[in-house]
């Protein structure tokens, strides 16, 4: 899985119209139908697709198989788009999931759901809470994994989120029930339970799906961690719960780690712990960069003080060079210019991959799609220009 300048895409991807409503109970229209059509033409996914379309002709009251077919379709689509986009290593842009949070939890023992709770802007998410200790019975990404493999064309990438944002994002009744509060003693002992709840994700939920994801055949697993510091003073524990839930799998394959929007001088030097257990660390970039072409500090001024941060580190670079968070069109050049100077600060190519910034869910597929191909042909201009 280590080459210069591999291409990847971070994990989620818009689901298209027709198997949201399919999935809602929600009549199709001509639109969501022709959408269909368009995305099957572009991918080269015709005349297969035809059973697609007479599905969707169905437009309402589809069974629960012919909704997990709509799911298949969705993740055939998005795996070729990324693919065709000319990535080296691919994923469905969680097709199968509901998102990062709530498709987890409702498959792990011991979490009860109390309620929708705000996230930013006007997004909401359903929050959970502990009410015994968490166990998984059955591996929840392993049939997704083993789907994709059986369509996919290039290499195969399996996020799962990680052990401390699932705790942060999540109401604890279970592990603090017995701890006092407004002493001293209580605040001690809340800080145990926190840490007790974090081992046990990560030993009784994340390990054992990443291990079934390594026995089933996956090379590359990316662990989210959006939530790693949210609280500077627990980035220890966040550290430590990663190490449990890589365990002994850590030389077996490639792991990624993906942490975005943050102040990334609050993970050092903490995660510099994670040295030979996550192999590749990604970081948000471009949100912060100019728009403007060239290769000086002054320039790339989203680049400067992360690189600098993990430039000495054995990570390899996750460098993100797409904004996710607007329909701008990064033109080739200032993508190239992006790579090129993160180049003159690691001063090499085997220890920078490159992708977006997080994931591209808000963007429609055809931004996503056009940023992704600017994404491509800027490696494969900094390659030509270094040899490679």
């Amino acid at each position: 899985m280590r080459q210069p300048l591999l291409t990847h895409e971070i994990g989620s991807l818009a689901k298209p119209n027709w198997r949201v409503k399919a999935l809602r109970n929600q009549p199709l229209t001509d639109e969501d139908l022709e959408e269909a059509r368009k995305w099957a033409r572009r991918l080269d996914l015709l005349p297969d697709a035809e059973a697609l379309f007479a599905l969707l002709e169905k437009r309402q009251g589809f069974s629960r198989e012919e909704k997990r077919q709509l799911v298949r379709w969705a993740s055939r689509m998005a795996v070729r788009l990324l693919e065709k986009a000319g990535l080296d290593v691919v994923y469905d842009g969680e097709q199968h999931r509901v998102e990062m949070y709530e498709y987890p939890i409702r498959r792990i023992q011991g979490f009860v759901f109390r309620g929708h709770v705000r996230s930013f802007d006007n997004k909401y998410y359903r929050k959970a809470a502990v009410v015994e200790r968490p166990r998984v019975e059955k591996p929840y990404h392993l049939e997704e994994y083993q789907t994709i493999a059986g369509f996919a064309t290039r290499p195969v990438k399996i996020p799962i989120t990680g052990a401390y944002t699932l705790v942060d994002w999540s109401f604890d009744e279970y592990y603090l029930q017995q701890v006092p509060i407004g002493t001293r003693e209580g605040l001690e002992r809340r800080k145990e339970a926190r840490r007790a709840f974090l081992q046990d994700m990560a030993r009784e939920v994340i390990y054992p799906n990443l291990k079934a994801l390594v026995d089933a055949g996956a090379q590359f697993l990316q662990i989210d961690e959006p939530a790693a510091t949210t609280h500077p003073d627990e980035v220890p524990d966040f550290v430590q719960a990663t190490i449990a839930s890589v365990g002994d799998l850590k030389d077996r394959v490639f792991f990624g780690m993906h942490i975005c929007f943050s102040d990334y001088s609050l993970l050092f030097p903490h995660i510099r712990d994670l040295e030979g257990v996550i192999h590749e660390m990604h970081f948000e970039y471009a949100n912060r960069d100019s728009r403007e072409p060239g290769v000086s500090p002054e320039v790339r001024v989203g680049y400067t003080a992360t690189l600098n941060l993990i430039k000495d580190t054995n990570f390899i670079i996750g460098l993100g060079v797409l904004d996710v968070h607007t329909d701008f069109i990064e033109p080739v050049e200032l993508i190239r210019d992006r790579i090129l100077y993160a180049l003159e600060v690691v001063q090499d190519p085997n220890r920078i991959y490159v992708a977006p910034d997080c994931g591209l869910r808000t963007r429609t597929w055809d931004v996503a799609f056009a940023k992704l191909r600017n994404m491509v042909e800027a490696v494969q201009q900094v390659k030509a220009k270094l040899g490679i």
